[in-house]
């Protein structure tokens, strides 16, 4: 009988419990531990104007220290506990404030409207869970002017089983250009904390109609 140690991790899927086994298995990929290039290049060009963030899908907390450590205030949500309790971790050790919350995006109040909304992966997965409930928070948690930048899964990259759910530039210019005009729209590759897995994505930088 193998152990626990041996156990293959469960499937990535976009449900709560598929994510808290792979963060009680240790199998988060997606966490690079760095702060996101893209976030990083679109902050020191003055992008992101304001004063208000909100991440989705924090999971454990780099990019949300960051907004923090350059003078935003910060509330951060992921669904996963576990990864909320590393993030408070991780600010309390950086030294940062920032409201870190257990919240499901779909189904708990975000407060807002916010100048900035930021979501590295999760539009990709919630748009074939109920894209138009995840449309209706967006245009609560915005106003005219807000800032929204989704890090995405690229479709011109075939997925093989491994990394994020990819996403064609027809299908999100449809589903999130009712709300939003499209400032920037960029490729680049997603970090990961595996050095030889870099997968292609959408840097989609918008701004609230």
């Amino acid at each position: 009988m193998a152990s626990n140690d041996d156990a293959s991790p469960p499937p990535l899927t976009y449900e709560r419990k598929g994510f808290e086994e792979h963060y009680a298995q240790g199998f988060i990929p997606w966490d690079s531990g760095e702060v996101d290039p893209e976030l990083k290049r679109l902050l020191d060009a003055g992008q992101l104007p304001g004063k208000t963030v909100l991440e989705i899908g924090c999971g454990t907390g780099t990019n949300a220290i960051e907004f923090a450590r350059r003078g935003f205030d910060v509330i951060a949500v992921d669904f996963v506990a576990q990864a909320v309790d590393e993030a408070r971790k991780k600010a309390a050790a950086a030294k940062v404030k920032i409201d870190l919350r257990v919240a499901d995006v779909l189904h708990d109040d975000l407060g807002g409207p916010y100048d900035v909304i930021f979501d590295r992966g999760v539009y990709h997965g919630l748009r074939s869970v109920h894209m138009k409930k995840f449309q209706q928070v967006l245009e609560k948690v915005t106003r005219k002017g807000s800032r929204f930048l989704v890090l995405a899964g690229n479709a011109k990259e075939e997925n093989k089983g491994m990394g994020p759910p990819r996403v064609h530039e027809h299908e999100f210019r449809s589903e999130l250009g009712g709300l939003f005009n499209f400032l920037e729209v960029r490729e680049f590759r997603f970090g990961t904390n595996k050095e030889d897995f870099r997968p292609l994505g959408w840097s989609i930088l918008m701004e609230r109609k």
